[in-house]
């Protein structure tokens, strides 16, 4: 819940950033969101299917959800942060990933929470943290299952950070 509160901040920060600097600000939101849904889809997702009463259905809105923040995150980033749009786009994708966070904080976090004791939330939390270290840095809809991820999660996440070095190498930036 910790890191919905730092996406809403980075949110701020894009909005808020000199013309200059919102493609880095942009970028910085890009790589939050991406791996912390791909933590969430590896990690979270799985064990709240096994532990709480409807628990498929639970995911699958969550799902449905992050796929649809994903998709409209993979468009901005493809269009960029001069496009005439990207303003528009970002709010847009800003509502729907308020609405997302709201959604798991009520109907998964809060459920789970209920449902697991403190060392099963410390597992969870050191697992999480695993996963964001494996996980890719740019929004890859499509690979919402756990399957998904860890097969294709660490192949994407080499190619998304290989992709940022080498273009940082040669002064483009994004």
């Amino acid at each position: 819940m910790a890191q919905h509160g730092r996406i809403r901040d980075l949110f701020d920060e894009v909005e808020q950033a000199p013309p200059d600097r919102v493609g880095e600000a942009f970028d910085r939101l890009t790589r939050m969101l991406s791996v912390h849904e791909t933590a969430e889809e590896e990690i979270v997702h799985p064990y709240a299917r096994r532990k709480l009463d409807n628990g498929q259905g639970v995911v699958a809105d969550r799902l449905g959800e992050e796929h649809r923040a994903k998709r409209l995150l993979l468009d901005l980033h493809k269009s960029g942060v001069d496009h005439p749009q990207f303003w528009d786009g970002l709010a847009a994708l800003r509502a729907v990933v308020t609405a997302h966070a709201r959604s798991e904080e009520r109907y998964e976090f809060a459920r789970l929470r209920a449902n697991t004791s403190v060392v099963e939330r410390r597992a969870m939390a050191a697992a999480v943290r695993a996963a964001e270290s494996l996980a890719p840095v740019r929004p890859h809809p499509g690979t919402e299952s756990a399957a998904g991820n860890l097969v294709l999660g660490p192949p994407l996440a080499v190619m998304d950070r290989a992709r940022d070095l080498i273009r940082k190498a040669l002064g483009k930036g994004r």
